[in-house]
């Protein structure tokens, strides 16, 4: 059973110790960020810094100057470490250790390139703009992550990558001074609030016989309750189907997943295309197609004609690894069940050997901990004995 850490660059770079430290947890790969969205992390280890601030969405190398050149959305290289190719650095220092190195880039999560670009974001039935996503329905958009993609997935010594954030992005968002929990809003009235109404969008629904003018009025409307408090918050494709309608919710759907898939098709079609043969390609998903975010909803028949596997969300009780890996269920291709084990995070250490136990009986058949870099030395003493116990 492989299982994959992930690391930041900064995590590794200047700590001497690092890579033999992550090798001893007993985990056999490394998930290594190459292009990453702004984050404030700890680096409770590390022997030169405590917080590392990455102030914008960056590559985690130095981008190839002639793929961008003309390109009026292009990626920013990273400031804050003082190396030149820090995903280089500590991809060498942890094949070093022996361990396996693959990518992780995320895509359609961007604020730097909504604030630089306020065409590019998704548009809210308000009229809001989300800087944090750009909508995947424009061709520009599309463009620049496909290429994005076949840059920062394929940096040498990897063998692999995981695409986050490879599909709709939308309302939720872990913002700086987040204080958006003043009205709780269930998962159906963020899907509502993640339909994106920008001129692509807009001719999008037309083409599945809707009007934009008309699908954002009904959008406001079945989202007045929710800020009047009326009601508890609906959940579920059913309870998007009991806010705005059936049929203009089915309607909504098929162009979010028709834009999802080319997306998709056309990012792992370019990382292959740049890649050498068996690098190995893997989507952080959910199995629910309605959802956005750093996991995209997809449809598990279709993303496994796609792509090598999938990334799937496995931390909480019983009943939502369930959820996520049955759909998945007798499916041929990579199941990695992702569980945090960061207990100030949400994760669940203790639990980690039960935990990776019934996901392995649900179908999964590799782990990815997040995140090794983030996690104390209890959480982390946590995961190698129960590494230790499932090796056994």
């Amino acid at each position: 059973m492989r299982t994959s850490a992930f690391l930041y660059p900064w995590d590794v770079v200047g700590d001497p110790d690092a890579a033999a430290r992550v090798a001893d947890l007993g985990v056999q790969q490394v998930t290594l960020a190459a292009a990453y969205h702004s984050t404030r992390a700890l680096t409770p280890r590390h022997p030169g810094h405590r917080i590392v601030t990455a102030e914008h969405a960056a590559v985690l190398y130095p981008p190839g100057p002639g793929r961008w050149e003309g390109r009026r959305l292009r990626p920013h290289a990273q400031s804050w470490m003082a190396c030149d190719d820090p995903y280089a650095e500590a991809a060498e220092a942890l094949a070093g250790a022996g361990l396996q190195v693959h990518s992780w880039v995320v895509l359609a999560h961007n604020s730097r390139l909504g604030a630089e670009h306020p065409d590019t974001c998704v548009v809210n039935a308000y009229g809001d703009r989300y800087p944090w996503a750009p909508c995947i329905a424009q061709p520009a958009v599309r463009d620049y992550l496909v290429e994005l993609a076949a840059e920062a997935a394929v940096r040498g010594g990897t063998r692999g990558v995981e695409l986050e954030s490879c599909g709709w992005y939308g309302f939720a968002h872990l913002h700086a001074h987040d204080k958006i929990a003043g009205v709780g809003l269930g998962d159906a009235a963020q899907y509502l609030m993640s339909l994106c109404f920008c001129p692509d969008c807009r001719t999008g629904y037309a083409d599945h016989g809707l009007d934009a003018d008309e699908l954002g009025r009904a959008v406001r409307r079945a989202l007045e309750p929710a800020w009047s408090g009326a009601g508890s918050p609906e959940t579920g494709w059913s309870g998007v189907e009991k806010l705005l309608g059936a049929d203009l919710a089915a309607a909504t759907l098929r162009w979010r997943t028709e834009v999802a898939r080319g997306l998709q098709e056309s990012v792992v079609g370019a990382v292959r295309a740049a890649a050498a043969p068996g690098f190995q390609v893997l989507l952080h998903a959910d199995p629910a197609p309605y959802r956005s975010g750093a996991n995209v909803g997809v449809d598990p028949e279709h993303i496994l004609s796609v792509a090598d596997g999938v990334v799937l969300p496995c931390t909480g009780a019983d009943e939502a690894r369930e959820a996520v890996l049955g759909p998945f269920g007798g499916r041929a291709g990579v199941l990695a069940a992702n569980l945090t084990v960061v207990r100030g995070m949400g994760g669940s250490p203790d639990t980690l050997e039960h935990d990776a136990r019934h996901a392995l009986s649900l179908g999964a058949n590799q782990l990815r901990l997040y995140h090794a870099g983030l996690a104390s030395d209890p959480d982390l003493a946590a995961v190698a004995g129960a590494l230790s116990r499932l090796g056994r």
